[in-house]
């Protein structure tokens, strides 16, 4: 069992536990929420260096809404994430021993009060090197990852016409459009 010092620095300014127990679904279960692999902490403090601590020195704290995620966590999150696709998992595995995410990297969704996240995706897209932003909309949490494919890939998750988000790969230059 790996052991983790919650408290320890992530990044400049977060600590390992902003990224542990973050978000309504753990505030709520409290579900063990811990990872296995020494990876998935080194990628942990890979986002906060690479692209947290840059987005905290530009606009002030940030709140994060969903970081990691191990498999207990997951459960309690039915039909809303992907665990597969998402990259929250960083690099646990599972039982098989293959990663559940074979995207690698970490991932964490976040919001800074008063800012527009495509403010904040605007300017990510232009001075960081990323995998994957999620744009839920102006008023809703970002998420954003890293991993080894460095893919820069903007997905925009809009409601459609039923009211359900729909996903939709987007050029980055969409965002200079609407926040630049």
């Amino acid at each position: 069992m790996l052991s983790v010092d919650l408290d320890a620095p992530c990044g400049r300014f977060l600590r390992l536990r902003d990224l542990v127990e973050a978000g309504e679904t753990w505030q709520r279960t409290r579900v063990p929420n811990l990872p296995e692999r020494p990876e998935t902490i080194l990628s942990m403090h890979k986002l906060a260096e690479e692209i947290l601590d840059p987005v905290i020195a530009e606009f002030g704290p940030l709140e994060v809404t969903y970081g990691f995620s191990s498999r207990a966590l997951a459960r309690m999150v039915p039909g809303r994430i992907d665990p597969t696709r998402d990259q929250h998992a960083g690099h646990e595995l599972k039982e098989d021993g293959t990663p559940i995410c074979s995207r690698l990297g970490q991932a964490a969704d976040f919001r800074i009060e008063g800012i527009c996240s495509g403010q904040i995706a605007h300017w990510i897209v232009n001075r960081r090197t990323f995998d994957r932003m999620y744009f839920y909309g102006a008023d809703r949490p970002l998420h954003i990852s890293i991993g080894p494919e460095e893919k820069r890939a903007l997905v925009t998750m809009l409601p459609g016409p039923s009211g359900r988000r729909v996903p939709q790969v987007r050029p980055l230059r969409w965002l200079a459009d609407r926040f630049g």
